[in-house]
């Protein structure tokens, strides 16, 4: 099956679907965003990287910023941080480069190393585009981390693939039906920059009357 283009999902939002379903939808249905810290520095570090598609020369490698990418069999498109081209003698060849070049993504992220596979589902979906795209396997890539100022290499799985096509069907549903999901409030909705639009309290909230009362009413009667 491949989609058409205008059902193409954002391919960065995988990461927000892996790490909240709920928190997906109200920013790629319901289009609601609300910076906070994390995602602001964030920003920031994928603007220093990111230049309009541009390329550079370093030694044997190629390295190519901002690289929009896309895949009509997983139905998203985007943009790889960094993509290195590598030169290899059973890479892919280049239009106006001699020689061949194996295909190495950079994904670039502010913190740390996380304990979930997040970071590694967005990297895996950047390859498998690029492996559409280019008719070629790519089998690493690197994710560096601006807190460490180090990379970490990421190899590409069966399994996190997978994971990536099986993660997108289910988003590009939810997208057709329109659904915003519930989910059950965790100790991560704490750092999530959509806790005052979501309002995870209220997922827990068996009495609406009880939780307007003491959440509302309440914040009103100190105000006065």
């Amino acid at each position: 099956m491949e989609y058409n283009e205008d059902d193409f999902l954002q391919l960065s939002g995988i990461q927000h679907f892996a790490f909240c379903r709920r928190q997906w939808a109200l920013i790629h249905i319901e289009q609601l965003w609300d910076d906070n810290l994390r995602t602001a520095e964030g920003d920031l570090l994928h603007e220093n990287c990111h230049d309009s598609y541009f390329s550079e020369s370093r030694g044997e490698v190629i390295i190519s910023r901002g690289v929009p990418v896309y895949s009509r069999t997983l139905g998203v498109s985007g943009e790889c941080d960094v993509v290195e081209f590598r030169r290899h003698p059973r890479g892919i060849e280049m239009a106006g480069r001699d020689g061949r070049f194996t295909v190495f993504p950079v994904e670039y992220k502010h913190g740390q190393p996380k304990d979930d596979d997040i970071d590694i589902l967005q990297l895996t979906a950047q390859a498998m585009c690029l492996e559409e795209m280019l008719s070629c396997e790519i089998n690493e890539g690197s994710i560096y981390y601006g807190q460490t100022k180090k990379r970490i290499k990421v190899g590409f799985s069966d399994e996190s693939r997978k994971r990536v096509a099986e993660l997108f069907s289910e988003m590009h549903q939810l997208m057709k039906r329109g659904y915003v999901p519930k989910v059950k409030p965790n100790k991560s909705c704490n750092a999530c920059s959509l806790k005052n639009l979501c309002l995870p309290k209220l997922m827990k909230a068996s009495d609406a009357k009880k939780y307007v009362k003491e959440n509302v009413c309440e914040g009103a009667e100190g105000r006065l």
